[in-house]
Parts: structure tokens; sequence; C-alpha cells
């Protein structure tokens, strides 16, 4: 998969993308992450890409003609323009599934007090990572950049992996232990070291939901739960009123 970033600080994915999953994945060419500062897109001596807002207000907003020019150039017959933007619809892992099945995204990091608002004309959607505000798009490109990739067969090195992590599942995902067996005061479940795989199944599964049903209970609303997980469900919810 191809993704074409658009920003005004590329440097600042030199970092990440050079670590751990993220550099394994470009370095197999699994993935393929471009940079583009959108000052390279400007006509003038001085390479600016912003302006003062009309009617006024503080603040300043990033001129469109630069990052259309950007998505001009980069887009292809099969690519997908998403603008970031605190106005977008909501990233989950379900947008981060169906992403993960295109072929090339363009991603455009907005700074400043925002973006002129007819850029919007030459986008195919706006993506929110969240009800916050944060300084620019950058973090919101790497996030999206990471989630999708690790969908792509091969990133992750073990198939079942993102299967099974949080939200795959429509719900949380289930605890995990690891050695020593017993860390100061607490051990791992015993369960887990029994070697029978139906329990430890069915333990992780009623983990899981006791984890939602704890941190995330709006997740459950639309979960599409077995007819185990829902006896499992009301066993846990009967302990948590009881």
């Amino acid at each position: 998969m191809k993704f074409d970033i658009l920003t005004l600080f590329p440097s600042f994915f030199d970092s990440p993308l050079s670590e751990s999953i993220m550099k394994r994945a470009i370095s197999k060419k699994l993935i393929d992450v471009g940079l583009h500062n959108i000052r390279d897109f400007t006509h003038d001596k001085h390479k600016v890409v912003d302006d003062a807002p009309y009617g006024g207000g503080s603040g300043m907003v990033m001129k469109p003609g630069p990052i259309v020019e950007g998505i001009e150039q980069l887009r292809r017959k099969n690519s997908r323009v998403i603008l970031l933007s605190p106005q977008g619809r909501p990233f989950d892992q379900n947008k981060a599934v169906e992403l993960s099945n295109e072929e090339h995204l363009i991603l455009v990091c907005g700074r400043y007090e925002g973006i002129d608002e007819r850029v919007t004309d030459y986008v195919d959607e706006t993506i929110s990572i969240g009800d916050f505000v944060i300084t620019g798009g950058e973090l919101a490109a790497l996030t999206i950049v990471d989630a999708v990739a690790r969908l792509i067969p091969g990133v992750l090195g073990c198939s079942e992996s993102a299967k099974e992590e949080s939200f795959s599942w429509d719900i949380l995902e289930y605890p995990h232990y690891t050695r020593p067996a017993k860390f100061r005061d607490k051990g791992v479940p015993d369960v887990l070291l029994s070697g029978n795989h139906e329990e430890i199944r069915r333990w992780r599964r009623r983990e899981a939901l006791k984890k939602t049903v704890l941190n995330r209970p709006d997740l459950l609303e639309g979960a599409e739960l077995e007819k185990e997980d829902i006896k499992m469900l009301n066993e846990i919810k009967a302990l948590k009123n009881a």
C-alpha cells in the first residue's frame, strides 16, 4: 500500500517511521510512505502557506492553493484523499479495516487555525481521530498509517494478532500475562497454565467482556455477540450489580 502525506513538517515522521513494525513494513516493501512538504507547492518567493481569515478572527488559515496543487500532483486513478480535521467523522477500527483495502491513501495534515474550506472540494472524506484538538494533523496521519498498515498481510508477522486485538472483536481485548509466573504477590491465572485450550478461550472471552463492561459499555450496543457471549455477559452484569 502507498501512503502519501501532505504536511508542513515532513521531519515529524522520520523517527516513528524508522522504528519497529513500521520500519520493517517499509523495508519489506509492504507499505511505502511518501512525505511531501506543502511549501513545495507554493509559487512565491517566501513559500507562504497561510493568511489571515476573511471576516476577522484569531489565528491564521492555510491557503487552498498549495494544498490543492499537492493533491492534484499526487492523486492517481486509485487514490483516496483524506483531510485530517476535528470536524471529520470519527476514526475507528472499522474505518481502519476499510482503508486497508485501498491501494493509495493521500493524507492531508492541517495546521494553524484551520484549512480553507474550499480544500474539501478536492478530498474524498474528512476524518477525526477524536473529540479533541491537537496542534496539527501529523499525529492523526501517523495514527492512521499505523492502524491501517498493521492490517496489511505480513506487516505484523502473525496473521492472528490483528484479529484478536481490541475492537477487532467489537469489544476490548482480553488481559495478557507472561513470565514470571509470579510477580511480587500476584500470579498468573491458573487457567492460562492449564494447557486446556478450550478453557483458555472461554476465559479470554469472559475477561474481554468484563473489561468492556467496566471500561467501554457503549461498545456492547453494536457488538455481534454469540449465545455463549450473552450468557457470560449476563453473569458478569449480575456479579457487578450484586
